[in-house]
């Protein structure tokens, strides 16, 4: 335990409101406080090495450096800082992602304040905390055959709308291989076709769409029959 006896906590998250919320919470517990706020993963990583905290709460997505590369170049200097996952992404692949990087617990934003400072507690006395419901779907997809680099960098393509020829291209790889993979794609995750693909694998957190692309469906190549 600290000197002052309190549970030293940073928080990381690049909007501002959502930093405050959370600060107004930890101060309101008698055995925490706040002691920094970073608005990225550059300024997370500086503000770890100035004030040490006990846990962080880390945000994702963020630009520049994101969450998860902010808290593997915190742990590469610091192996023991507890970093708890505060995300609104839910999906099983980022969960095992964070936990395999080293995140001692994984929580949504939707969590309630008291659930939120309780895992806290569990994580400062050495416990991991992953959401229940995240728990169950990480529970539910355990042990199924994940996709391989090269599945990902196609999906990847797929979700930015490019069709089997462009993608062949990108990669260096001839158009019947790019079918192939995505046959293997569907398969592994139980789509119907590319676009159900892309579906799936953005909501699991395999792939996400970028902003510049969410807004459209990845294009359906009638030719390879998917």
């Amino acid at each position: 335990m600290n000197p002052d006896n309190l549970i030293r906590i940073m928080t990381v998250d690049d909007h501002q409101l959502i930093r405050e919320g959370i600060a107004t919470i930890i101060n309101n517990q008698p055995d925490m406080r706040q002691v920094s706020q970073a608005s990225s993963g550059p300024e997370a990583i500086r503000q770890y090495r100035d004030y040490r905290p006990d846990i962080t709460l880390m945000d994702l997505r963020m630009p520049g450096l994101s969450g998860m590369d902010a808290m593997m170049a915190i742990r590469s200097e610091f192996p023991d800082a507890r970093i708890v996952i505060l995300t609104t992404f839910d999906g099983d692949v980022e969960v095992q992602r964070a936990l395999r990087a080293g995140a001692c617990g994984y929580l949504l934003k939707s969590t309630p304040p008291k659930e939120l400072v309780e895992a806290i507690r569990q994580v400062y006395a050495g416990n991991k905390r992953v959401q229940p419901e995240l728990a169950m779907q990480v529970a539910e997809h355990m042990g199924e055959d994940g996709l391989s680099a090269r599945e990902i960098e196609v999906l990847e393509q797929v979700v930015a709308g490019q069709r089997n020829r462009e993608i062949g291209k990108r990669l260096f790889i001839s158009e019947e291989t790019v079918k192939i993979h995505l046959k293997h794609i569907m398969e592994k995750l139980g789509a119907k076709d590319r676009t159900h693909a892309a579906t799936i694998a953005n909501r699991r957190g395999i792939v996400r769409f970028d902003s510049d692309v969410s807004q459209k469906a990845p294009k359906v190549d009638r030719a390879s029959g998917s």
